[in-house]
């Protein structure tokens, strides 16, 4: 492996080549420099950028690093939220991820399924009757519907529309530069104070979702020292299961995308007895881009690789570049869900929610709910709809965050029942 220091670097700041190719720009760079780790600027800060499955065991080592202090303050105040557990570490964090992995049990992941499948099947029945649609944002109502519901958390049919709008804009525009950004942060405020206020209901006895819903744990959950969680911070993670339940819009799309890209494998699976579909589906997110990349500070100074980590700098992890290491996967490039029919990938090899243990690393406790829907989708796509899309396998644009096929994904639907 070779690293470089800054000193070695010819350009200046870096930010605006990242947000031209987020999905790229550290695999490109990386690959130009000969280096598994680089230095640059992002932001005018001094930013390390790692890629690679090796770099992404060093990268979620606790004792190296931590995720405090870590995110930008522009996705703390759209994605994230403040005080959410993105930013802890130790046992703040174990005890936090724990509410999580409390909420998503196999049979809550199931009765989540059987809400977004009752949602979808209502909604192609509007479908068939308008013809035409963007997928994208139709997927963004539907899981709207049905992860509240799923929750525990109320939400008349006068508000559906603009709380689709306002929890997608968390993270559909987050990444945008100017209005976009704005309209995000925008979102943010509204979001967190209507789901402090959910919270403030279940304590106070006004809503009463039962034990296992989302809305109950966490209103209920209790911090290391025994304490509650403030109103606004249990609200953030609330949102937290809201908001990437909705944004699974994203690899559903891509789902239809690949099944248009790869007519045999819709075949195949139409015909098939579902024994192949989670291998279908696993392919779609780590062939597709999904996060660009994750963050985190240095602890305390380490070497690695003939490179000195600095204690405060910030480090990017490179996902998408990691699910493309070559020294890993045979053909990368190449579109192929065989791969995942044999055993489990490496959890430091396959990180497109980000890598390790969910249970003691800072990988998405939400992963089994994004596998579950896409599974849901698939079936739905190739048992159960007949449709043709507009713009079959345009290509995807990797400079939209997060990334979608160019020009969306509008589709004509033929029919309900079983697809030609």
């Amino acid at each position: 492996m070779i690293t470089l220091n800054l000193s070695d670097l010819k350009s200046a700041d870096s930010t605006i080549a990242l947000l031209r190719d987020p999905y790229r720009f550290i695999s490109r760079r990386a690959s130009e420099l000969g280096a598994d780790a680089f230095l640059t600027r992002l932001l005018l800060r001094p930013t390390t950028c790692m890629t690679g499955v090796e770099a992404a065991g060093v990268f979620y080592d606790p004792a190296r690093f931590q995720r405090a202090g870590a995110a930008p303050g522009a996705l703390q105040k759209t994605l994230f939220g403040q005080g959410g557990v993105q930013g802890l570490d130790g046992e703040d964090h174990r005890q936090r991820k724990a509410m999580f992995l409390q909420i998503v049990q196999p049979d809550r992941v199931e009765a989540l399924a059987e809400s977004v499948t009752r949602s979808w099947r209502r909604a192609v029945d509007d479908w068939e009757a308008v013809g035409r649609i963007q997928l994208y944002p139709r997927l963004q109502e539907l899981l709207t519907l049905a992860v509240c519901e799923w929750a525990g958390v109320p939400l008349p049919a006068a508000e559906v529309e603009d709380r689709t709008r306002q929890l997608s804009a968390l993270f559909d525009e987050a990444g945008q530069i100017g209005v976009g950004h704005l309209r995000s942060r925008a979102a943010r405020r509204a979001a967190d104070r209507w789901a402090a206020a959910v919270i403030d209901h279940v304590r106070a006895g006004k809503l009463d979702p039962p034990p296992s819903s989302a809305a109950y744990v966490v209103a209920h959950h209790r911090e290391p020292n025994g304490r509650p969680m403030a109103s606004r911070v249990a609200g953030v993670e609330l949102l937290n299961v809201l908001r990437p339940t909705i944004a699974t819009a994203v690899y559903i799309t891509l789902v239809a995308h690949a099944l248009d890209a790869h007519p045999a494998w819709r075949k195949r699976l139409a015909t098939g007895d579902g024994s192949e579909d989670t291998a279908f589906v696993e392919e779609v997110r780590r062939h597709y881009p999904f996060f660009p990349a994750v963050a985190a500070v240095v602890r305390e100074d380490f070497h690695w690789g003939g490179h000195l980590f600095v204690k405060g700098r910030r480090v990017l992890l490179d996902l998408y570049g990691t699910n493309h290491d070559n020294r890993y996967w045979i053909n990368p490039e190449r579109f192929d869900p065989e791969r995942f029919l044999g055993e489990e990938p490496d959890r430091f090899a396959f990180v497109p929610q980000g890598g390790g243990d969910p249970a003691a690393h800072h990988r998405c406790p939400g992963e089994p709910i994004a596998t579950r829907l896409m599974v849901v989708a698939l079936d739905q796509f190739v048992r159960h709809m007949t449709y043709t899309a507009v713009a079959p396998s345009a290509p995807v644009d990797f400079g939209r965050l997060p990334a979608l096929p160019t020009g969306g994904y509008p589709i004509r639907l033929v029919a309900t029942g079983i697809s030609a």
